[in-house]
């Protein structure tokens, strides 16, 4: 649609605009503030929220009196992450860290509370791994997961695990509250890098870094996994740099903030 041109069907226009701009922001906003931004006005704003808040593409934040993405909005991001972009773009960085680390290497998205797996890089000799390309894993217990889960804003967050129900464990003898996942992903956030230890495949570990689009989200995140018993100092030294190294090459290939 070129400058001056109305379109043709008004309603989908603005919904449209709405979400992009909602995309754009740091953390959710005001309908006011939305209406203001995009000049639309403030009664179809709010009737058009409304509409996108029940179908989970937006989140009312009613203390707040503001509105953020919703899981449906983070449904479509991973639908793009999908039609191979992502696993393009990723595929040789992955196929490089695993060649020089000598351990295996996956690319991974986030869909609701699992991650997707999309590029999954086995290196020779190795243990075998649950995780495979189309596998789905519960985010809060991989490295990939918790990557890309302390990107996501608090809203975002609580959106996904609003009770003790969004909770799986594949230990019997653990249990997950929202708190604890907020102190593990308040350390990711804090050092750069998250940690899986044992919590998928016994006596296996991971590393795992966020991969960021242009205005911040996760967009994926890149792990390599390795055995606890084969593993130095110096060599895990050496996978948290080649982890943080691929995540942020693949950041910048798709125009990311890194």
């Amino acid at each position: 649609m070129t400058a001056g041109e109305k379109s043709q069907v008004p309603a989908a226009d603005a919904t449209l605009r709405i979400l992009s701009h909602l995309a754009a922001q740091r953390g959710p906003v005001p309908a006011s503030t939305i209406a203001t931004g995009l000049g639309i006005p403030r009664s179809t704003v709010y009737h058009l929220l409304r509409v996108m808040q029940e179908r989970g593409f937006v989140v009312h934040l009613p203390e707040e009196g503001r509105y953020g993405l919703g899981v449906a909005a983070f449904e479509l991001s991973s639908g793009f992450s999908r039609q191979q972009p992502l696993t393009r773009l990723g595929s040789r960085l992955v196929e490089g860290m695993v060649d020089r680390l000598g351990e295996s290497g996956h690319l991974a998205v986030l869909h609701g509370r699992d991650v997707l797996y999309l590029v999954e890089e086995r290196a020779p000799r190795r243990p075998s791994l649950v995780s495979d390309v189309g596998v789905r894993l519960p985010a809060h217990l991989t490295a990939t997961g918790r990557a890309m889960l302390a990107a996501l804003p608090a809203t975002q967050l609580r959106a996904l695990y609003p009770d003790a129900a969004a909770f799986t464990s594949r230990r019997a003898s653990e249990t997950w509250t929202y708190a604890r996942l907020k102190a593990v992903l308040a350390e990711v956030r804090r050092t750069g890098i998250a940690e899986e230890a044992g919590e998928v495949t016994g006596d296996l570990s991971s590393l795992g870094a966020v991969v960021l689009d242009h205005v911040g989200w996760p967009a994926a995140a890149v792990a390599v996994t390795f055995a606890d018993d084969r593993v130095t100092d110096d060599t895990r030294a050496a996978i948290d740099a080649e982890v943080r190294g691929a995540a942020a090459e693949l950041s910048r290939r798709i125009r990311g903030v890194r």
